[in-house]
């Protein structure tokens, strides 16, 4: 599992992010690589940004009950996963906006660092240690980067 808070690390993920073009098609799914990309943005607007509604006390049980292990493991996810709703994105998306958002969350995740993230409190799961969250954005990114062949 790659480290999002070591520099060589996110580097490389950057690196394979700029492989993409804005026609690049999935070799799975349903998404297009605009739309990959905005999704993946989610993950971090959720850290960074007040955007999304917080799930209530029950969804936010179920969440932790039902699929945070499957989030924050090592495990990779298997293909056509089925996502939360506001992960799902719908229409088309500026490519180069969604990529430039991408590249700056992981250079921001990665100097922010390892302990800025250790117990930081997750909209959907709760507290998270920091490699819970490395294996959350980690996994996230290169299962959409695979999918698209990068």
């Amino acid at each position: 599992m790659q480290n999002v808070f070591l520099k060589e690390d996110c580097d490389q993920f950057i690196s394979r992010i700029n492989q993409l073009k804005s026609d690049t098609q999935p070799l799975w799914g349903k998404m297009s690589v605009d739309q990959m990309l905005a999704h993946c943005n989610v993950t971090y607007e959720m850290v960074y940004d007040d955007i999304h509604q917080k799930p209530n006390v029950l969804m936010k049980l179920l969440l932790k009950l039902l699929a945070k292990n499957k989030v924050v493991s090592e495990t990779p996810y298997p293909r056509n996963l089925s996502t939360a709703p506001q992960f799902i994105i719908k229409g088309d998306r500026d490519f180069e906006l969604e990529k430039n958002r991408l590249i700056s969350y992981i250079e921001r995740t990665q100097k922010l660092g390892e302990n800025e993230f250790e117990g930081k409190e997750s909209l959907s799961f709760g507290k998270l240690s920091s490699k819970e969250w490395n294996n959350m954005f980690a996994k996230h990114l290169d299962h959409h980067f695979s999918q698209f062949g990068v």
